[in-house]
């Protein structure tokens, strides 16, 4: 997904920005539907910021990708994981 994201963002050049959200743990029905409460709680600690992230704040993220506020931003992933990827 990144070497697309990169390979899109140099194509398109000035005409179109390309970027890539990775989202990490995200509070969702599905995810709910998928892991039991004691799973959730118990891969919680593992997150640096020590919560799960809220799908508002993975929305406003691409809000302001999309907005001309970003107007510099292209060939970017970003990462939305509260810390989990830190290397």
């Amino acid at each position: 997904m990144v070497t697309m994201t990169l390979s899109l963002a140099r194509a398109l050049g000035p005409k179109l920005r390309v970027n890539a959200v990775c989202p990490g743990m995200i509070d969702t029905d599905m995810l709910r539907v998928a892991w039991s409460e004691e799973q959730i709680q118990a891969y919680v600690p593992s997150i640096p910021l020590g919560r799960m992230g809220q799908p508002a704040e993975v929305a406003e993220l691409v809000c302001f990708l999309a907005s001309e506020r970003a107007g510099y931003i292209t060939g970017a992933a970003l990462d939305i994981t509260g810390g989990e990827l830190m290397v």
